[in-house]
């Protein structure tokens, strides 16, 4: 992988795309990658091998590979991960573009901070759609695919940047979509059941 500017953006869009699905898990392959000299990553990402930081992470994505999953508590896990995806997100943004100008490295770290913010919001707002459904293994099967999909996006965004990014923002679009649109489908029946006097409650004549 070549350090140009333009690559070095499409990794940080990749990567931020990813650790707001799992930080831990982005974190870690970028790590193990950089501490086993399997592909070079930027300079400034050289610290992110170091051991305590490939143990950290590693205990904290078997923790959240589990919290992650158990319905209604992953929503609530999720709430709580708001204050570690996004700073640390940042963080790696601006490792990533150290050899850049101070003018672009600032903007590639909100960049990769606003990345995270939308991947991470539209996990939620998936999540939220989808933890009323009586059965576990639609979350389960989600918070895999998403495991899975940390780790890919990363992965690939460290041999083909350019094309990892263009993935990621379709990816966040459909997202983005499908929360949406499942939001806007159990928003009725959500309000039947916190609400049930306003589905019983009749009408007033017009006039």
């Amino acid at each position: 992988m070549s350090f140009s500017a333009a690559n070095i953006a499409a990794l940080i869009i990749a990567a931020s795309f990813a650790g707001g699905l799992n930080i831990y898990a982005t974190v870690l392959t970028l790590g193990v990658l950089a501490r086993t000299h399997w592909v070079a990553l930027p300079p400034g990402l050289d610290s992110i091998g170091h051991t305590w930081i490939l143990v950290t992470c590693a205990v904290m994505f078997t923790i959240e590979f589990f919290a992650d999953k158990i319905p209604g508590f992953d929503i609530i896990w999720n709430g709580l991960q708001t204050v570690v995806r996004i700073p640390v997100a940042a963080l790696v943004a601006y490792h990533a573009s150290s050899q850049l100008s101070p003018q672009m490295q600032i903007l590639a770290t909100a960049l990769g901070a606003g990345i995270a913010l939308a991947s991470h919001g539209s996990k939620t707002l998936v999540r939220t759609a989808v933890t009323p459904s009586p059965e576990p293994v639609s979350n389960i099967a989600l918070s895999s695919a998403e495991d899975v999909l940390a780790v890919g996006i990363t992965w690939f965004a460290t041999h083909h940047p350019i094309v990892a990014a263009s993935m990621a923002a379709c990816l966040m679009v459909i997202a983005f979509l499908a929360a949406r649109a499942l939001l806007r489908m159990i928003q009725k029946p959500l309000k039947k059941l916190l609400r049930p006097d306003l589905a019983t409650e009749p009408q007033k004549p017009l006039g």
